[in-house]
């Protein structure tokens, strides 16, 4: 799931031509920790992902997007390595970032 999240950042970091650096420093982490996110050893706090999402002109959806693209295939692909805990732990993650996105919208339109 970090792994996912991580590669989806990394591909969008690269489209908009940021360095690790440049996304470290605008939402205040080192570039270190940041390149954990981006190889998915960190788990990545939901206002982090915000912070992300800022710096790359991107909604918080366009990065969890991946984790709703990827099961799907695992799943019939039939892939034997996957458990019930990880997608468990993928519907969390899906299901925390859509009660924030929804909130953010509605911090929005206030």
């Amino acid at each position: 799931m970090n792994e996912l999240l991580g590669g989806r950042i990394k591909a969008l970091r690269n489209a908009g031509n940021y360095t690790q650096e440049q996304i470290a420093d605008k939402i205040g982490v080192s570039r270190q920790k940041y390149a954990r996110i981006e190889n998915g050893a960190n788990n990545i706090a939901l206002d982090v992902l915000t912070k992300i999402a800022g710096v790359l002109g991107v909604s918080v959806a366009d990065i969890t997007r991946v984790l709703d693209e990827a099961p799907a295939v695992e799943y019939r692909a039939g892939d034997k390595d996957s458990s019930s805990e990880k997608i468990f732990d993928m519907l969390d993650l899906f299901y925390a970032n859509k009660h924030m996105y929804d909130k953010l919208q509605n911090n929005m339109e206030d």
